[in-house]
């Protein structure tokens, strides 16, 4: 054993005490070369899966719908009772504003899982919406499309010259 690394002593541990590299370990590279282009560093809004929404909104309304059949049954209903007032209530959330009572029940944007990553995302699009409106925000607004529309102002105001060995290229004032 050398340099303190590995076991202090290999008795009892099932192995012979060599210590070797792990060459699995992908080191670092370097953080100044990037082979994508800078446009996909930018962060884009993950949509959510329709399907997987409706199939989750489906899903909620079979749970309450087994719920009160699991009630009726308990209380010892006549079968055809249940399954009327089954029904009903299926038809109810189904033919409904899209399920939103289901959802009224203890499931806000806090309420989500980790898990639950499509209704994150919806929660998430949704509240960027709401502070977009309250600021006064446009759909189309670009971050830093300020910076870039000042330069090209700034490029279209100074004239072309030629500088002094010989290239064109903009006017530069001497502050």
């Amino acid at each position: 054993m050398s340099s303190n690394v590995g076991l202090t002593t290999p008795r009892g541990s099932g192995t012979s005490g060599y210590v070797q590299r792990n060459l699995s370990n992908l080191r670092p590279r370097d953080s100044s070369y990037s082979p994508y282009p800078t446009d996909s560093l930018k962060h884009r809004q993950r949509q959510p899966n329709a399907e997987i929404l409706e199939h989750d909104r489906l899903r909620q309304i079979e749970v309450q719908v087994f719920e009160l059949r699991d009630k009726l049954e308990d209380e010892e209903v006549d079968e055809d009772e249940i399954e009327a007032q089954t029904e009903a209530l299926r038809r109810n959330f189904l033919f409904s504003n899209d399920g939103d009572e289901v959802k009224a029940e203890g499931r806000g944007k806090k309420a989500l899982k980790v898990h639950q990553v499509h209704e994150l995302a919806k929660a998430k699009i949704e509240e960027s919406d709401r502070l977009r409106r309250a600021l006064g925000i446009r759909e189309d607004y670009e971050e830093g499309g300020h910076w870039k529309r000042g330069e090209e102002r700034l490029r279209e105001g100074l004239p072309e010259v030629k500088n002094e060995d010989g290239s064109r290229g903009l006017r530069k004032e001497k502050w």
